[in-house]
């Protein structure tokens, strides 16, 4: 005969279980529940398997332990015993009750030869918006921990790695799942950096499927926010990492799930030692370029602002400004074109590339090719006037006097053949 906490397992969704009931290592309605020296609280059975086996961290946080004496938690036993009391008299009363699999589901997952068919089955359940967003948040943690681990333990298996990735990219993406949970799921990833990467890569040059690699992308770029800067270096030293994230970006049929993706990811590394000039010489200006002139395909206008930067990062550089010249009436037509069109970091980095090859480099190319973009001296005037940082606005003031445009509002030499109405 079933006890009672094995009846409130057995109950479907229309029975909640609060997700601080469930131990964050069986997923098990807690029997007995210890709390360790980190504050988090474990069913005894399970926290005591865990330093039985001679683990000295906690499990969710994995910080070192310098205790591990367990204290039992007496209040949450108590609210465990009335709410279990609730909940089998409510699964009493329903005739039609059908048990929850997701927990199943992730228990599975830890110990199948073939995780996948299991995985696809978990990516699903968090994509049905009929499914309850408490229980999508009380095991999310421990089935992005389930999911992680196949995705960094197996590197040879391709099909298994696809799923994996695109299992946790649907968990990283469902907006009902709250901050905290996805910090969880991407701390053991980032806990073993190198095999992760590993495995992200791997997905990102197979190549089996656009949707595929922009899930490695996406991925890949939560954990570049959530690292430090040594840990930004140690992922953008990845050989092969930049030519396949350009190579994402740049595909003959643009997918705008993966410009994304890998626009973030570069936008991510584009600040690391030695990471720009490797963007550059694995063709980052072109690449960036075809992404801001393909009108049909557009990402949102925060992805173009990431693009301009990346473009004002490659001008930093001698490679980078050269590359921009190189096809100057085509770039920077394009930058001018878009600048109006971002926020504010993008328009003042529209400005810095402009400064960059017009006014530091003064590249005879540059200069003719904003000439002749049509209003593209106005676009400059008009930023200068706007709230932009002093800064930017010196180096507006620079390029103005390289177009002979007087500040105050008046064009000499230069016919835009359009009708401007100064806001001063």
């Amino acid at each position: 005969m079933e006890n009672k906490e094995e009846k409130v397992q057995s109950l479907n969704l229309e029975v909640k279980v609060p997700s601080f009931f469930r131990c964050p290592i069986s997923l098990d309605v807690m029997r007995s529940p210890v709390s360790l020296c980190t504050g988090v609280t474990y069913d005894r059975s399970s926290i005591q398997r865990w330093l039985d086996s001679g683990k000295k961290t906690c499990p969710a946080t994995n910080q070192s332990l310098p205790s591990t004496d367990l204290t039992p938690n007496l209040t949450l036993r108590r609210l465990i015993q009335l709410w279990s009391a609730t909940a089998d008299s409510v699964a009493n009363s329903a005739p039609n009750n059908h048990r929850h699999v997701a927990v199943n589901i992730v228990r599975d997952i830890r110990s199948s030869s073939d995780p996948s068919p299991l995985l696809r089955r978990l990516a699903d359940f968090f994509l049905d918006a009929d499914n309850d967003v408490f229980e999508k948040n009380a095991i999310v943690g421990c089935a992005a921990a389930a999911v992680s681990s196949v995705l960094i333990q197996n590197a040879g298996q391709i099909e298994t790695l696809h799923a994996a990735a695109k299992a946790l990219a649907v968990i990283l993406a469902t907006n009902c799942v709250e901050e905290n949970n996805k910090k969880v799921a991407i701390s053991y990833l980032i806990s073993h950096l190198s095999a992760s990467v590993s495995a992200l890569l791997s997905i990102l040059k197979d190549g089996k499927t656009v949707e595929s690699c922009a899930d490695a992308a996406r991925i890949l770029c939560a954990i570049l926010l959530s690292s430090d800067s040594n840990s930004k270096a140690s992922i953008a030293e990845k050989s092969d990492l930049i030519p396949e994230l350009i190579r994402l970006i740049r595909q003959e049929k643009m997918h705008r799930d993966s410009i994304d993706a890998g626009i973030d990811c570069l936008t991510a590394i584009c600040g690391v030692r030695g990471a720009r000039f490797r963007m550059v010489k694995e063709g980052i200006v072109p690449a960036v370029v075809k992404v801001m002139k393909a009108e049909a395909v557009m990402a949102p206008a925060s992805t173009t602002e990431k693009a301009i930067r990346l473009l004002e990062a490659a001008s930093g550089i001698a490679e980078g400004r050269s590359e921009i010249c190189k096809a100057a009436e085509e770039c920077l037509g394009a930058v001018l074109r878009r600048m109006m069109k971002v926020g504010k970091e993008g328009m003042e980095a529209a400005v810095v590339v402009l400064w960059s090859v017009c006014y530091r480099f003064q590249d005879r190319r540059a200069v003719e090719a904003v000439k002749a973009e049509n209003g593209g001296v106005m676009k400059i005037l008009l930023l200068m006037q706007s709230n932009c940082s002093p800064a930017v606005r010196q180096m507006s003031g620079d390029l103005l006097k390289i177009f002979r445009v007087n500040t105050k509002g008046c064009l000499a030499g230069y016919d835009t053949k359009t009708t401007h109405i100064m806001p001063f």
